[in-house]
């Protein structure tokens, strides 16, 4: 059996950091978990947390109906860390002051450590940058707490009470801008809480598959798989749980990139010996889609088809009960729920109908993107699907502007294709998010050797990003920008035009549509 692992709780008050803080706390090998600063005493207690952290927040401790957590917390005798308005909460609710000095103080702060305590020493200096985003400040720390570090606008920038394991920050050391921000938390996790670094992707794989097991039993289950890298590494880690008794459905829509169906299927069927049903489509998504434009019609179009496709080809796998999908973390946080698990399409082109009478198999819903990479690679599945970038449920359908045709699939593919490879001959594949090829609904006039051309213009979309909650575009050199032009305009007919996409998101979004 897997051996437990120690637990954190990242209180979130709002801050746009929350998710960040569970990252960088993941990143020391210590299992975190987001819950709202609603949470009960309880609650807290039911999750046998290992140590706690209060997360930043946007608004002042004073503000009328500002967040706040049960004082019952203190008494818990759990290691608490309080970041920013998490700081500033524990002076509060402790007996400190926390005031408005007219001086807040954001971005680059040089900090001076007072004494090194249980956050900083170990080789730290004594003055080192640090990240604030503050205008109140804690004045006077609470009876019983030491101050161990100062800035020039914060008497109380860091503040502990070693014997209540009590500790806060005034900024943020979970930032990358905190040059010696991990180290602190590390400390917090190893020396003050007594967690111990056991959250390994290895771990991770022995728990579920456990849990899997224990489960599904003698039952079965199905997986949809979409080529993507979130069902993929579900099915690889239910197979390992339950070997033959996981079945997986690959709809072939024909709206895929270029070579991904093909791949699937070998990946799947061939080298990783799960049994698959490989349905091909793409027949009835041209036919259904012919001369729609709008874009909303066109997703629910594609959504309902692949439900009723998948529908017929799960009825054929008998006494299946348990269906697999690949949620994420993510997905869980942005639900606000516990009821996250609502059966949502693995392709996400909108829900499986009520009447599936599934049980979910969710093996991936505690893990971040990267760490789902992690736990696939582990499992032995090949890069190409391990560091797929990520793709829209209903495809290319919606990467193509007007209505949908065989031609205009296969012109995007094509384009697709050479952006991608040049991305990853260039080395950036995995310092890039999203990188692709977009087919507007217009055409332009051009000159190829001593004819006019009208033919349609590619649109490339390179975007970085951590979680695709924001994204920025991608500083591609001119040099890869221009090799890609050379070749779409002279590889892929029907293309005249190429042009670069600089929106960030916000305003715009990742895909066109």
């Amino acid at each position: 059996m897997s051996q437990r692992v120690d637990s954190v709780l990242v209180v979130d008050f709002g801050a746009q950091y929350a998710q960040l803080i569970a990252r960088r706390v993941r990143e020391a090998h210590v299992y975190s978990e987001i819950v709202p600063h609603t949470i009960t005493i309880d609650e807290i207690v039911a999750k046998k947390p290992t140590a706690i952290i209060f997360s930043g927040g946007p608004k002042s401790v004073h503000t009328e109906g500002a967040p706040s957590i049960d004082r019952a917390v203190y008494d818990l005798g759990v290691p608490i860390l309080g970041i920013c308005y998490g700081a500033q909460l524990i002076a509060q609710q402790l007996g400190g002051r926390v005031d408005r000095t007219g001086r807040g103080e954001y971005g680059r702060t040089p900090l001076s450590v007072r004494a090194a305590g249980a956050l900083f020493g170990g080789g730290m200096p004594d003055e080192q940058q640090v990240w604030m985003s503050h205008f109140d400040a804690i004045v006077d720390a609470p009876p019983g707490f030491t101050v161990t570090a100062t800035t020039p606008e914060a008497p109380v920038a860091a503040l502990e009470d070693t014997a209540r394991a009590i500790y806060g920050v005034q900024f943020h050391p979970e930032v990358v801008h905190t040059p010696y921000g991990q180290q602190i938390l590390q400390h917090f996790l190893y020396n003050a809480a007594g967690c111990e670094p056991r959250w390994t992707m290895s771990s991770v794989i022995d728990t579920q598959v456990d849990l899997v097991r224990a489960q599904v039993g003698a039952g079965r289950a199905i997986c949809g798989l979409s080529g993507g890298v979130d069902s993929a590494v579900a099915a690889a880690l239910v197979h390992k749980a339950i070997g033959s008794q996981l079945t997986c459905v690959f709809v072939d829509t024909g709206l895929m990139r270029k070579g991904e169906g093909e791949q699937v299927v070998e990946t799947f069927r061939r080298n990783q010996k799960i049994e698959l049903v490989h349905v091909r489509a793409a027949d009835r998504f041209f036919d259904a889609l012919a001369g729609v434009t709008d874009p909303e019609r066109k997703r629910k179009i594609i959504g309902e088809l692949f439900i009723r496709v998948f529908e017929d080809a799960s009825g054929g796998v008998e006494d299946a009960k348990f269906l697999v999908q690949g949620t994420l973390y993510p997905d869980v946080i942005e639900s606000g729920t516990s009821k996250a698990a609502k059966i949502k399409s693995h392709h996400n082109v909108g829900g499986l109908p009520d009447d599936m009478d599934f049980e979910l198999v969710e093996p991936l819903r505690a893990l971040f993107k990267d760490e789902v990479r992690a736990v696939g690679s582990e499992l032995g599945l090949p890069d190409e699907i391990v560091w797929r970038q990520p793709f829209p449920g209903p495809g290319l359908g919606v990467r193509i502007i007007g209505a949908v045709s065989r031609e205009k699939v296969e012109i995007l593919q094509h384009a697709d294709a050479i952006v991608r490879e040049e991305v990853k001959s260039a080395g950036l594949e995995r310092e890039i998010w999203q990188a692709f090829a977009v087919l507007p609904d217009i055409r332009s006039v051009g000159v190829q050797g001593d004819e006019r051309t009208y033919a349609h213009p590619i649109i490339i979309r390179a975007v970085t990003s951590e979680d695709a909650m924001t994204a920025d575009w991608a500083r591609l050199p001119y040099e890869l920008l221009e090799t890609m032009s050379s070749r779409i305009i002279n590889e892929v007919q029907g293309v005249n035009r190429v042009a670069y996409d600089i929106t960030s998101k916000p305003p715009g979004t990742i895909e066109w549509e």
